[in-house]
């Protein structure tokens, strides 16, 4: 076993002082990606019960009223044609565009796990965590265990369940990763004690879109995650994994979990 950790905890959360690299811009970009996608997703979901239901109650009321008043017979009529013309723009215009996220293509090669979990630690601790005054530590089992996967996607996951936590975390505070694998998968845990006001201050220096961040503390329903996890939830899925996100209370300890299979194997 062993432990790590890296004193940021002194640091003075300045907005001035906090510069974002070339690939912390290209995850917070993925982010965004995976989070519309996601979004567009629930919409097509959550809009489909009703507009169905609505379409089968047309053709009750249509039994049900005179065949023979036209203004009955075109009400009814355009009220099929309007659930038929949302429904169309579901597929054509919904559904079209979060394609690219929705078949997630992955580079699939073995890679072992700790290097990993060093690499995504420092990047975090060197970029917000320590302009914002949050130490991140680790604490991994892991020692020459290796994972078939897309490392590079897995990376991204991983460094968003961090920044969450750190941008969600107040100065002075400790976010801690928690890495272990079993026989079957990898397993790493984020905790975090997360307080809105730091979330969500403008006056400190964040990474991830203020829509994000406003939208992580709102209630959500039971099994849904905030539409910031969509990229972790995406790639822990393709790799026949999982990603949950345990219920945040103010200033209490909360979790982000990551699971992936270590022998994920590309699909033929």
């Amino acid at each position: 076993m062993t432990t790590s950790s890296a004193g940021t905890a002194g640091a003075s959360p300045a907005s001035s002082g906090f510069v974002v690299s070339e690939r912390t811009a290209r995850l917070r970009a993925e982010t965004a990606l995976f989070m519309r996608d996601h979004v567009l997703s629930l919409v097509s979901h959550d809009l489909r019960g009703p507009l169905n239901a609505i379409h089968s109650w047309a053709y009750v009321l249509e039994r049900k009223l005179d065949a023979n008043d036209p203004n009955t017979q075109r009400a009814i009529t355009g009220i099929r044609s309007g659930v038929d013309q949302q429904v169309k723009l579901l597929e054509t215009i919904v559904d079209a565009t979060r394609a690219e996220t929705k078949s997630l293509a992955l580079a699939y090669a073995p890679f072992p796990l700790h290097p990993l979990l060093d690499e995504t630690v420092d990047e975090v601790r060197t970029g917000l965590a320590r302009t914002r005054g949050v130490e991140v530590t680790i604490d991994s089992q892991l020692a020459t265990e290796q994972l078939n996967g897309d490392r590079e996607r897995l990376a991204a996951a991983l460094w968003l369940m961090l920044t969450f936590a750190v941008e969600a975390s107040a100065e002075g505070a400790m976010v801690r990763l928690t890495a272990h694998a079993d026989t079957g998968a990898w397993h790493a845990v984020v905790t975090y004690a997360p307080r809105a006001a730091a979330l969500n201050d403008p006056a400190l220096p964040h990474v991830l879109e203020a829509f994000a961040r406003k939208q992580a503390g709102e209630p959500r329903e039971a099994k849904r995650i905030a539409w910031v996890f969509a990229l972790c939830k995406r790639v822990a899925e393709a790799h026949g994994g999982s990603f949950e996100q345990g219920e945040a209370t103010d200033g209490e300890a909360a979790t982000l979990a990551l699971r992936v299979p270590l022998s994920a194997a590309s699909p033929r």
